[in-house]
């Protein structure tokens, strides 16, 4: 898969929050690990944003009828497998991944790993989505998603039993 391309276009849209140093490197690795998990074959474009709660609940309105902030939204670009292809790369275009910065710190110290441990496991979370994945339904499809990204993860060093929370006093 060498001879493949993946760009990750990730923009920061909120300002409370100050994005740190690595996880626009930990991104690009997470999007590339699940496309390999996957064997996806062919060069891929992905969205990345950074929001806020207002800016995320504000979409999850639109767009799902649920009138509250999330930690993620994906946005498919394709369906079944079909992909649209950008003319001028021959990228396949896979979506957008909308991560709300102020929900990826709250859940960071609630689950009590840190906040590049959440940021990672919510990318790879959208990617699977942005690859056809659903877990909305429950039952198996929602089991084989979750062991789908800890598998992803634990490559990544970076499993659920983990912790990386870092001490700021130190």
């Amino acid at each position: 898969m060498a001879a493949d391309k993946i760009k990750v276009l990730i923009s920061n849209k909120q300002s409370d929050i100050k994005i740190p140093t690595g996880i626009r490197l930990l991104i690009r690795r997470c999007c590339h690990a699940v496309l390999i998990s996957e064997k996806f074959k062919g060069s891929v474009e992905v969205s990345v944003s950074f929001v806020s709660n207002l800016e995320i609940k504000q979409l999850n309105a639109q767009y799902r009828n649920k009138d509250m902030a999330t930690d993620v939204l994906s946005f498919p670009l394709g369906e079944d497998g079909v992909y649209d292809k950008n003319v001028e790369t021959g990228a396949y275009m896979l979506g957008d991944v909308v991560i709300s910065m102020e929900k990826a710190v709250e859940q960071a110290k609630m689950y009590g790993h840190s906040l590049q441990r959440e940021i990672g496991f919510l990318t790879v979370h959208s990617m699977f989505h942005l690859l056809g994945y659903d877990h909305e339904n429950g039952g198996l499809e929602a089991v084989q998603m979750r062991e789908k990204e800890e598998f992803v993860l634990s490559k990544l060093g970076i499993p659920r039993g983990a912790s990386y929370v870092m001490n700021d006093e130190n």
